[in-house]
């Protein structure tokens, strides 16, 4: 019965900013690694951020600087704060519980201009 909800994609030009939330039915939220992959045209699925249950975060090299993943255990959300976005971040955006493999439905991010 676990449910995740992204929203916040959307069309910006590039050196924009974006702000993603996923929004998490999970009474064990707060003990869940969490993730943000994404999956561009013609692409597979890639990491792109996850984030410790205590908020230990790791990410793909071409995010690092830019990208900030974080999460509010009170809430059961998780975001990913998007800067300086470049056109190569064009892709679906999905969050994920990490260990059961689980997926949101996605949200679509497109850097144009």
């Amino acid at each position: 019965q676990v449910q995740l909800v992204e929203s916040g994609g959307g069309l910006v030009q590039p050196g924009g900013s974006l702000r993603l939330s996923c929004a998490a039915s999970d009474r064990l939220f707060r003990i869940r690694t969490m993730g943000w992959y994404h999956q561009g045209p013609g692409k597979q699925r890639e990491f792109v951020a996850t984030i410790t249950s205590v908020g230990v975060a790791n990410y793909a090299d071409s995010v690092k600087g830019r990208f900030t993943i974080s999460r509010d255990n009170d809430k059961k959300t998780m975001y990913l704060q998007m800067n300086n976005l470049k056109p190569g971040d064009t892709a679906v955006y999905y969050c994920s519980v990490v260990s059961l493999n689980f997926w949101g439905q996605g949200t679509q991010v497109t850097v144009s201009s």
